[in-house]
This record gives structure tokens, C-alpha cells and sequence, in this order.
């Protein structure tokens, strides 16, 4: 009933996609005074002058109409041309350019599943993927994995988790909320079970230029067998500061690529040019803005990991992320749950964390914070979380 109105029911799929634990935190907060925010994963820094020089003169040239679905062919062909380094050879045909990252994800699913099958995700994950697949009517199938293995999959866990029905794996590493980076052994373990079983592997790369260890970072679809059957998913949000401008990318095979674009037609057409020729300026000029905010977030993801675990009677625990911008430390010291740390500590100190249970049931002990943001502020979250703790 909608205004006193007898209608029928919306879609069945709405009540299947969770509502956000952030932005229900962040929501809570509005009102409080002094608040700091360690919620949302988005960089605190302007996005680089050539990059912004470029949208602006796209602009200025007239470049105001549609474009070809994909993507414009110079974007294409860059993307594609930057994992030649890597070993990895594509071509314009292997890529679509997208409306964030986010319509990535969507187009993959949307070209992969049909309703009733079976994705394989890790517990705890992004909240978006369960969303996601649920959207296809398709089931999330979680597979926890845990702090003492780097939030890793088990491979023998996935095993145990495939059915005939299975179709995907779905994996982000370096992960969010985690942190965690997978190990060249862990995905050639992961790659045997996909190929066995005919498996596709959707991979959120978007967090793989910020890596703070010495550790190189692997994509599933460099094992051999795997390039064929993997969705590579990435954009210039979080290594370019470029959430706003909502542009993003899926690498795959060709048939999978002219699914997505068919999909892409029906959905948002293209991506505003602009939008693409400055994505364009961010990976074929300087690195050295990357290269600087990588150092910003190292100095911070060192100062909040030494004062977490330096409280009181290390009733907190945080093991060192080796990429992304998150913490993912473990309170179960502190005797509270999840929600209640959270939610006590917003109320009390006015500090904004995510509880973990909102990435997952695997996430109950564990709260996420975000480092992107200023060391002045993680400074003074770090103190009121200690007064917090020393109040308990």
C-alpha cells in the first residue's frame, strides 16, 4: 500500500539487497558535534591537477556527446596496453570502460548468472557483492575466511563449497574491509578448483595500486588457464582520487565483453567523455600524484596500526594490512560484539567506525576504520577510542 493506494509489491529483489552498516553509522552520526569519521573509504585528497585540466578541456572542446558504448578507443586501448608489463596481453575488444567500478561489478554479474546460481564469496566481504548476485536472483554462497591466514581463502574450503550449481568465484583482494593481500600460491591453489570445475572468477582489483608491503601484487587471470574464464574489475577511484567522477573498467575475453556492452547499452548507454579523457590523462601521465598519496596513506596506515595496537591491555588487536586503506582490527578483547563497540563508541566519542557483522557474519568481533583521511584526525580518534576502551 503505498499513500493509502491497494498496489501491487515491489520486485522481490528489493528485499534481498541489505542496506549499507556505513552509510547506517555515518547516518547516526548527523547531528552529533566534533565527529570523527573513519567510515567511508573514499581518498581525502583532490584528485591531480592534469587530470582535472584534462575533464575541463574536454569540456571546453565540445566532447558533450555520446560515445561508443565500451568506451572511446584511445581509453580502451590504454587500459588494455597497461597490462602488457604484467605479462598480460589484451586488446580494446577484451575491455569496457564503466559508470564506476560499481557498474563493473553489475555487468559482470548481469552477463554471467542466471537466476539459481551459485556464487562463491568471502566471508567477511564488501556488502555490495552479496547485493549484487542476490539482484539475480543468483545465491551468495560465503565461505569464511580468517584472520590467521591474512583473510584468505582456503582453497580446500572453497572446494567443499562448489555444487553443480556453483558458476562464480568472486574475489577483491587487497581486500575491503581486510585489508588482506593474496599470496601467488593461494590464487594458483584457487585457479586449480576453477578450471576443474568450469568456473568463471569475477577479481576487484580496484584497490591493487595501493600496496604498502613489499609483496607484489598478483591478478588471478595471470595463472595460466585463467585468463579466458576471469573478469578483471578496477577503476580509477581510489589510486587516482576520482570517486566522484564515477568511472570504472572490466577486462575479460571478448564474448564476455560484448555481453557486458549489451548490457551497458540497456543500462546507462556510455560514460560521459569527459569523465573518460581525463581517466585517460590518470594512466597515461605522471604517477608521481599516486606514488605521493601512497606515502601519505603508509605514514598513516603506520601511525593508526601502532595505536591500536598499543591500547590498554591489548584488549585490541589489528594485524597489518598490506593494502587498501583499512583497518580491520579485532575488539573481541574488549568483551563487547561488533555492533555494540560501534554503536557505544559513536555515542560516547563520537567516532565513526563500521562493525564488522556489516561485511558479513564472519565479521563479528572485528570493526573496519578508514585511513584515508587526515593523521590529525586519526590522532584524536586513536585518543578517544583509547578513553573509550580505558572506560569499559
Amino acid at each position: 500500500m503505498s499513500g493509502g493506494i491497494c498496489m501491487k509489491p515491489l520486485a522481490k529483489r528489493i528485499s534481498s539487497v541489505e542496506g549499507s552498516a556505513i552509510r547506517r553509522m555515518v547516518g547516526k552520526s548527523y547531528g552529533l558535534d566534533n565527529v570523527i569519521s573513519f567510515a567511508f573509504g573514499e581518498p581525502d585528497f583532490i584528485t591531480p591537477e592534469h587530470i582535472i585540466e584534462a575533464g575541463v578541456r574536454a569540456l571546453q572542446d565540445g566532447r558533450t556527446f555520446y560515445t561508443p558504448n565500451a568506451g572511446i578507443p584511445e581509453l580502451r586501448d590504454a587500459i588494455a596496453a597497461s597490462y602488457g608489463p604484467r605479462g598480460m596481453a589484451y586488446s580494446r575488444d577484451n575491455v569496457i570502460v564503466t559508470v564506476g567500478g560499481c557498474e563493473a561489478l553489475l555487468l559482470s554479474v548481469l552477463t554471467l548468472l542466471d537466476p539459481g546460481d551459485e556464487v562463491i564469496i568471502s566471508n567477511p566481504y564488501w556488502a555490495n557483492y552479496n547485493g549484487f548476485v542476490s539482484e539475480m536472483y543468483a545465491k551468495p554462497v560465503l565461505v569464511d575466511v580468517y584472520e590467521k591466514n591474512d583473510f584468505m581463502f582456503d582453497p580446500d574450503d572453497i572446494k567443499k563449497a562448489i555444487t553443480p550449481k556453483t558458476k562464480a568465484i568472486l574475489m577483491n583482494f587487497p581486500s575491503n574491509p581486510t585489508g588482506g593481500l593474496a599470496t601467488r600460491e593461494n590464487l594458483e591453489a584457487i585457479a586449480q578448483l576453477a578450471i576443474q570445475h568450469d568456473l568463471y572468477v569475477i577479481t576487484d582489483e580496484m584497490y591493487r595500486r595501493l600496496i604498502y608491503t613489499d609483496e607484489e601484487f598478483v591478478s588471478i587471470a595471470e595463472i595460466p588457464g585463467m585468463k579466458e574464464r576471469t573478469i578483471i574489475v578496477d577503476g580509477f577511484s581510489k589510486a587516482y582520487a576520482m570517486t566522484g567522477w564515477r568511472i570504472g573498467f572490466a577486462v575479460a575475453n571478448e564474448e564476455i565483453i560484448k555481453g557486458m556492452i549489451k548490457m551497458q547499452e540497456n543500462a546507462v548507454s556510455s560514460v560521459f567523455e569527459p569523465v573518460q579523457r581525463a581517466a585517460l590523462a590518470a594512466l597515461t601521465g605522471s604517477q608521481q600524484p599516486v606514488a605521493d598519496m601512497l606515502e601519505r596513506y603508509r605514514a598513516r596506515r603506520q601511525l593508526m596500526l601502532e595505536g591500536l595496537n598499543t591500547m590498554m591491555h591489548g584488549k585490541i588487536t589489528c594485524r597489518e594490512p598490506k593494502g587498501a586503506f583499512y583497518m580491520f582490527p579485532n575488539i573481541t578483547g574488549t568483551g563487547l560484539s561488533s555492533e555494540e563497540f560501534s554503536n557505544r563508541l559513536l555515542d560516547e566519542k563520537h567516532v565513526v567506525t563500521v562493525p564488522g557483522t556489516g561485511f558479513g557474519s564472519n565479521g563479528e568481533g572485528f570493526i573496519r576504520l578508514s585511513y584515508a583521511t587526515s593523521e590529525a584526525n586519526i590522532r584524536e580518534g586513536l585518543k578517544r577510542i583509547r578513553e573509550f576502551i580505558e572506560s569499559l
